[in-house]
Formats: structure tokens, sequence, C-alpha cells
């Protein structure tokens, strides 16, 4: 499922042009509405087409967070050298990070987001550093289930450098990690509160370690799908933003945004909310498993509709359209089963099981030529297990 706010945003960034102008008279140095990109030995072909992208996650994040003008611009620095990267990054933060990073200081001018260009992890750490990056650069220390959670959101935003347009296709790989958290799924208030709780904690003891665990960051990433995809929770939401204080700790950044909540919003009710929505939303593996169940039932429309869902969150998975192949054969919709088998093939499936499946789909249409050339395809990839059953099918349309 996608969040219709999310892709309202992107349909309304597709149609006109973002302003960016380039700084012509130093190749490494490039200039848009809200960046300063500077480019580190030789990677300044890159400059432009970064300054393109950030300036439309820019967009994506301030229309749901509608902060006001940056008191300056946010700096990236970008290297074309994985050493020279390494050694920069490592020199500021005592290790490395894959891809791209961004660096916050409590001196603004030190703030930056650090790119790695080339490199297999860039795209994903763009997207995700580049929002933490926009949210600290109006709110210093923003509350840690904003930073974490919208972070992971909006990671599942892509960059199209021939389009030059953003796509968004929820990650529910995040889903699926949630659940197999069971009882140890935080409640919205334990997420919210999170950082009062560090607070407290390091007040008494020299070390909060484990505070912010990878279990809290997945169930930051739940809260955030669950309000911005419930509508009485969203306005409650987008006001939280409003109370941050771009001065106040983290803790006290926690408390406004809480406050915003518990004032409009019933806490037990959102507690019970959440953890429905969180039964509601089905993983892929989950709509596979209930599809193939209704298909041995003989349930075409309920099997129709889980591998219709399934196939929104992974459309580039060979598994749902080859089992709607399967059901329009069945339908005897002939040309549609065609179309969902040919498309699996190219995501991947067994070729030998499809195209005997295809050969099947053409014979009972009554395209006998077609047929025979996908079921000698067949017994030609897998003759062990089709070769017999191809050239019995082929007798039969021979006859």
């Amino acid at each position: 499922m996608k969040n219709k706010f999310l892709a309202a945003i992107l349909f309304f960034l597709a149609i006109p042009a973002v302003c960016i102008f380039a700084q012509t008279d130093n190749p490494q140095y490039y200039k848009t509405d809200h960046y300063e990109l500077y480019a580190e030995n030789g990677a300044e072909n890159g400059l432009p087409a970064l300054g393109k992208e950030l300036e439309l996650r820019y967009d994506v994040y301030n229309k749901l967070f509608r902060f006001g003008a940056l008191s300056s611009p946010l700096r990236v620095r970008v290297f074309i050298d994985p050493q020279q990267y390494d050694d920069y990054v490592q020199a500021r933060l005592g290790t490395t990070r894959a891809g791209a990073v961004y660096l916050h200081y409590n001196q603004a001018e030190r703030r930056e987001l650090v790119v790695l260009q080339g490199s297999p992890e860039t795209a994903s750490m763009v997207a995700h550093q580049s929002f933490i990056q926009f949210l600290r650069g109006h709110i210093s220390n923003p509350p840690s289930w904003m930073r974490e959670g919208f972070a992971i959101y909006f990671n599942s935003i892509k960059f199209d450098p021939v389009t030059e347009t953003l796509d968004y296709e929820e990650n529910l790989a995040w889903l699926e990690t949630l659940k197999g958290l069971g009882d140890k799924i935080l409640h919205p208030r334990e997420i919210m509160m999170r950082d009062t709780i560090v607070y407290s904690e390091s007040a008494a003891s020299s070390t909060t370690a484990g505070i912010y665990s990878r279990d809290f960051q997945i169930c930051s990433w739940a809260l955030v799908s669950f309000l911005l995809n419930s509508g009485d929770y969203f306005r409650t939401l987008t006001e939280s933003f409003m109370v941050l204080s771009p001065t106040a700790t983290a803790a006290e950044n926690c408390s406004l945004a809480m406050d915003r909540f518990s004032s409009w919003a019933d806490l037990d009710q959102m507690d019970t909310d959440f953890f429905t929505y969180i039964d509601s939303r089905k993983t892929f593996t989950e709509l596979m498993d209930s599809g193939r169940y209704y298909y041995d039932a003989g349930n075409s429309m309920n099997a129709e509709m889980a591998f219709m869902s399934a196939l929104d969150l992974r459309p580039t998975n060979y598994a749902p359209y080859y089992y709607l192949g399967l059901i329009y054969y069945d339908e005897k919709s002939y040309d549609m089963a065609e179309d969902y088998y040919k498309q699996s093939i190219e995501y991947g499936a067994d070729e030998a099981l499809v195209s005997y499946a295809l050969g099947v789909n053409a014979a009972s249409a009554g395209r006998s030529g077609d047929a025979v050339t996908w079921l000698q395809k067949a017994a030609e990839l897998n003759p062990d297990r089709y070769k017999t059953r191809a050239d019995d099918i082929i007798q039969r349309l021979s006859q």
C-alpha cells in the first residue's frame, strides 16, 4: 500500500522543474536553492545530478514538515575516490560509513552530508542520510523517533537519473522484521518518549548503550507508517512538527511533540489502533501464502486479490505473475494468462516451468503453432521433467 499523501507529492513534483543553477566560475562548487555542493578531486561531474536529486528530496520532505527558510544552505561534500572518502569520514567519526553519511556538529558551518559517488550503497544511503540532514538542518535535536522513523520511511524514495524524477515503493521488508519482534514491539508512547528515557538514564548512569537499538528503529518506522496512513492521527502528527524548537534538546522536543499528541489524541486508543494497523498490514510472504491457500481451495477471486496485493509490494518478483497466469488460465482468459506468464519469466521464474505453462495455455486457446514452440522449449530446457509431457501434448495437437 502506498501512502496517498506521499504519492500525491511525488506526482506534483514530476510536473514542474526544480530551480537549480550552477556556479560556472568554479567547477568543483555547485549551488542549488537549498544546497551547496563541493567536489573533491574529480567528483565535479556528478554534482548537477546529485543537486537535482537532493532538491527533489528536499521538496518531498518539506511538503510534509513545512519548515521555514533555512538559516544557511545545506552543505554536501562529494568524493569519487573510496580511500579519500574513508579517510575523511574516519578522521571525523573514528570509523567509516558506506555510501554516504551526515556529519552533525554544534557549529552549523561544520555540518555536512558526505557522499561517495559510485558506491553500491550510495543510492540508499543518500536517501537515508539526506533526510536526517534536512531534519537536523531545521531542528538540531529532533525527537529520535522522528529522525529514525522518517529516515527509514523516506529511504524507499528512489531517484531515476534518466527521467530526473522520484518514485516511492514502500519497503515492507521492514514489516516482516517488525512482525518478527512479536511482543517486543514498543507501544507508541514508549517510542515517542524514548529521548526522555535516555535523558533520565544518562543522568543516573554514564552509559545509555542499547537505548537506540535496531528494534527501536524498526518500531519508529512502524509508528511513522501508522501516523501517515491513519487519517485520525495525521493532523496531530503534522501539528507536532510545528511545536519543535531548533534550540531545544532531543528530550525537550520529545516532550513537546508528546504534549501535542496527548492534547488531541486518546493515547490508550492510539495504542490499540497502532497494533490493529500492524496486524492489518500484510507482508509479501503473508499475501503469497494467502493467495496459494485460496487458489488451492478454488477461491479464484480472493486468490487474485492476494496475488495482486503481493504484486503491488514487489513488482519485480516473479511469483505473483506466475500465479496470476494460472488463475487467468483457469478462467479461460488465455491472453491475460500469457501476459502474466511472460512477465514472470522476465523477473526470473523457472523458464522451463513457465514455457510449459505457456504451451498448455496456447493449446487451450487453439493456437497450436505457438503451443508446439513453447512445449518444445520446455522440453529442451528441462527434458527430464517436461519432454514426455510435452511430446504427448504435441502428438495430440497434430492429430
